[in-house]
């Protein structure tokens, strides 16, 4: 059964447009349904008169129509309260959809929002991060009109990163190409793949960590090109979660939930903060922020190099810290080494 009233929200435009086009296709079934859509220009206040006298009449013509607005996180309260009232005692022959971009359902006046999700449907676009990112690509990447192999499904997803908008258009590619059903291997994916996408900024972070200079530097590139990142927000991520391992270092932290408070972070992030921290020690955590300190210098113009130069010898320069020995800790005072065996 359909419902009177939906709210689309997403945080990526292109994932946001092809759930709504979804959702206006499966509305009209392939039917004669009129659309109106509403909506405001630049700084315009949002006039929803047209659209409650939409919902207050049956269509011309048509045994239903459907009326779209967009923007609808720029409704005040008392514009709410009015869509909110309509949404509560429906047309039958009137369907309302809500578009929000950005912030989400969040963003919307919480009465009005609460009404859809009681008397409609909300739909997220969004692919979220983590983990359930790579399950959101799996799945559609299961339910394509072709089918990749396990190799050409991690590579895909893996040239994706954060760029998953791209991941529609990828797959009717691919359809055109092979088929409705064709098997699609890693060789015969690679022509269609493109440049690599974005990654998010921990992809960089962990690698780092982790003392592996070549995925650090290809990390970095792929938040630079794809990503469209400048150097200096490269570097403002690279500032704090260094800066953060110095905060934490002496302070007596015992536990993730101690690390995110003085952190202002949640746990997760918080804890691989102040475990690298300890791998690296006092020492090697000042290295690091002095290295990060001349490349900021570097990047502003004193040494004249390219910006990706000046970013890939930092980066370089972090991973080898990370594989480097914790220098020793200094015996007490007035008492000799104990004697080898």
């Amino acid at each position: 059964m359909t419902a009177s009233s939906y709210l689309v929200t997403g945080d990526d435009p292109s994932l946001l447009s092809e759930a709504l086009t979804q959702l206006l296709e499966t509305l009209c079934g392939g039917d004669f349904v009129p659309i109106e859509e509403h909506g405001a220009e630049g700084d315009e206040d949002l006039d929803i008169g047209p659209v409650l006298e939409a919902l207050a009449t049956p269509p011309f013509l048509a045994d239903r129509r459907v009326v779209v607005v967009r923007g609808a996180d720029r409704l005040d309260a008392q514009q709410a309260s009015q869509l909110a009232a309509r949404v509560k005692e429906p047309l039958e022959s009137t369907i309302l959809v809500l578009v929000v971009s950005g912030a989400g359902a969040k963003s919307v006046p919480v009465g009005l929002s609460r009404v859809v999700k009681a008397n409609g449907e909300v739909i997220d676009s969004s692919a979220g991060q983590g983990r359930q990112r790579s399950d959101w690509v799996g799945q559609r990447i299961r339910h394509a009109a072709v089918r990749l192999d396990a190799e050409a499904s991690r590579r895909l997803s893996e040239h994706l990163g954060e760029d998953v908008a791209r991941l529609h258009s990828i797959l009717e590619m691919l359809e055109a190409a092979y088929g409705e059903g064709g098997r699609v291997t890693t060789a015969e994916l690679l022509p269609f793949l493109g440049d690599s996408g974005s990654v998010p900024p921990w992809d960089l972070t962990d690698t780092l960590d982790s003392g592996n200079t070549a995925e650090a530097v290809k990390a970095l590139h792929r938040m630079m090109g794809a990503g469209g990142r400048h150097p200096l927000q490269v570097m403002g991520t690279l500032q704090r979660h260094y800066g953060g391992m110095l905060r934490l270092d002496g302070a007596e932290v015992r536990s993730a939930d101690e690390a995110a408070a003085i952190l202002k972070m949640s746990p997760f992030p918080a804890k691989k903060v102040l475990e690298q921290g300890r791998r690296l020690g006092h020492d090697r955590i000042a290295r690091a922020i002095d290295v990060i300190a001349q490349a900021d210098a570097d990047l502003r113009g004193r040494l004249g190099w390219p910006d990706t130069l000046v970013m890939e010898v930092l980066v370089a320069r972090l991973a080898q810290l990370a594989r480097s020995q914790a220098a020793p800790a200094p015996r007490p005072a007035g008492r000799s080494a104990a004697p080898r065996p």
